[in-house]
């Protein structure tokens, strides 16, 4: 569209909404470089020729128009509009978008060159009432019309400092009429608290790869803490010492390997040792605000005990029910001495902390049922960096009785240990590969001798053309489910409590535990029905934006803002 911005002062106007952020496309095509409302003040102030005779407000475009989207650039997705909406809100900025409804094809099949299936602007409405339904003013234009200007009279300040400020007034807008941004405010509030605190974190894992500790301490660092990081070294290339992303990372030079029980606690004894002996001679120095220990082990949080009588709060982070994960490892019976004892220590140690925290509400109802008072944990859920796994609308995937030579590939990826079930993977996939020729089973993970007995069948059954094993990659992390629906894939999961407690019958593919049948079944079935695992994965993706790692950092940010002003967890 056209525009003289300074000569729309004598149409006696409050706002104007004719240009863009950026879009090299248009008839103008310089752009004004901002997710902000801009004024643009009049030269015939002193004739009061508007409403306030000062000029008026601009509101450019900040998100593509479909036009340029999907008719010149053929973009297929929505993507480009929610990875610059995401942006946008991360920097507390004004979204608005020009579409056009005689481009959308609301029936049939859309004329290519010049209509686009209407499917793609729902998608960004869909996301936008999922995702930001409780974050965000859904305002007309005249309204932040009003709330910019009566902020303006108010600061009464002269350009060119209004800009400065009224990007400041956007974010945040705790006083504007309709809902105010409930979790970036509890955020701001954490910020104030967490500032300049200092923070001690003890982890018998690698770090960074370990993703719940890493996002924890870089949640910590941004908010202006100072974090000391105590965890294993994976292999000589790492440093002893060194600052990844603001924490302060020391490694012992120690590697985990996997063995017996006594094999397990000579490991976990040997570090709970120098971290106590690390732990007191920095308290000694200056005392931590508060410790934040990651399970495994338990008893962990007891390497703490000096830092704790120096006034540090202690914070355990329970990964895993070490009871039941050791029952899983050792084939134990539940009343077995091993097991009791776990489960004394476990007792033992959430006692001794000031806060616990734990992945899902499974666990919070399991620590809770034998442990302590459910006030005392809070739900943290390992979520995926929504920065990294940036959100994509889900696709078709199958053949639905066509035929295709692109491979139907499924991914797993996790710890290579009997008990997450890769070998039932293989079973299934032994069993569907006559009904689905092109299927590729992708294994992701570190190589272990679980692996290598796997790698086995793989070979007497004659997959080897339908697996690939890739090994260890960047992005490996345990919090699958939530990945894949962040980029639009499709999820088969066992039918377990744990997941059940937020994903109903018809938001994933559930496979009975345990049965590859079963799981065969379900891939079958997912190959065979696009448009119902399309719809499946749809409502999966709802779930997982209530659970985006920014919802949760904020949780995790107010927990422990509560526990260092004294506020009972």
């Amino acid at each position: 569209m056209l525009h003289k911005l300074d000569w729309l002062h004598q149409l006696a106007i409050r706002y104007d909404m004719s240009t863009f952020d950026t879009d090299p496309f248009e008839p103008q095509p310089e752009g004004r470089h901002t997710i902000f409302p801009f004024f643009i003040s009049s030269p015939y102030a002193n004739r009061q020729i508007n409403g306030n005779g000062e000029g008026y407000l601009e509101l450019p475009y900040t998100l593509p128009q479909d036009s340029t989207l999907f008719l010149l650039l053929r973009h297929e997705t929505s993507e480009v509009w929610i990875r610059k909406l995401d942006w946008i809100a991360k920097h507390g900025g004004m979204a608005l978008l020009d579409t056009h409804p005689d481009y959308m094809a609301f029936q049939g099949t859309p004329d290519t060159s010049s209509e686009y299936p209407v499917e793609r602007y729902r998608e960004l409405l869909t996301y936008v009432r999922d995702r930001y339904f409780d974050t965000c003013w859904h305002a007309l234009p005249r309204q932040v019309t009003s709330y910019v200007l009566d902020l303006r009279n108010k600061q009464l300040v002269s350009e060119p400092a209004v800009s400065a400020d009224l990007n400041r007034s956007f974010l945040q807008p705790s006083t504007v009429v309709g809902r105010a941004a409930g979790s970036d405010v509890a955020a701001k509030r954490d910020h104030r608290r967490l500032q300049g605190k200092r923070v001690g974190v003890l982890l018998f894992s690698n770090y960074p790869a370990d993703p719940r500790p890493r996002r924890a301490a870089e949640a910590l660092i941004s908010e202006g803490a100072i974090v000391d990081l105590l965890c294993m070294q994976q292999n000589e290339r790492e440093p002893r010492h060194e600052n990844v992303n603001g924490v302060n990372v020391s490694r012992v030079p120690y590697r985990r390997y996997r063995g017996g029980k006594l094999a397990y606690v000579g490991q976990y004894s040997a570090f709970i040792f120098i971290s106590f002996v690390y732990l007191t001679l920095r308290s000694l120095r200056k005392r931590y605000d508060f410790i934040h220990i990651h399970n495994m082990p338990d008893a962990l949080v007891f390497a703490a005990a000096i830092a704790k009588l120096r006034g540090s709060k202690l914070v355990l982070d329970l990964h895993d029910p070490m009871p039941e994960l050791m029952q899983t490892i050792f084939r134990l019976p539940a009343e077995s001495w091993s097991v009791r004892a776990l489960r004394t220590v476990e007792k033992k140690s959430i006692a001794f902390s000031d806060l616990v925290l734990t992945v899902n509400i499974a666990c919070k109802n399991l620590y809770s049922a034998r442990s302590c008072s459910r006030d005392k944990i809070r739900v943290v859920l390992n979520s995926p960096d929504d920065y990294i796994f940036r959100f994509r609308p889900t696709s078709l995937n199958g053949s639905n009785g066509q035929t295709t030579e692109k491979p139907y590939t499924i991914l797993y990826h996790g710890s290579l240990v009997a008990r997450n079930g890769l070998d039932l993977a293989v079973e299934a996939l032994d069993a569907v590969r006559k009904a689905i020729p092109t299927i590729k089973l992708v294994v992701c993970g570190d190589r272990t001798p679980f692996l290598e007995k796997v790698m086995e069948t793989v070979r007497e059954r004659q997959l080897e053309k339908n697996v690939d094993y890739l090994g260890v990659q960047n992005l490996n992390t345990p919090t699958r489910i939530f990945e894949y629906l962040a980029l639009g894939k499709p999820v088969i999961a066992p039918r377990t409590k744990a997941i059940q407690d937020y994903f109903a019958d018809q938001e994933l593919i559930f496979f009975e535990l345990g049965n590859a049948s079963d799981l065969a079944r379900q891939i079958e079935y997912a190959y065979s029905h696009p448009e119902e695992l399309m719809q499946t994965t749809q409502r999966g993706q709802r779930v997982y934006l209530d659970h985006t790692w920014t919802r949760e950092r904020s949780q995790f940010l107010h927990a422990v803002g509560d526990l260092l002003e004294g506020t009972r967890p």
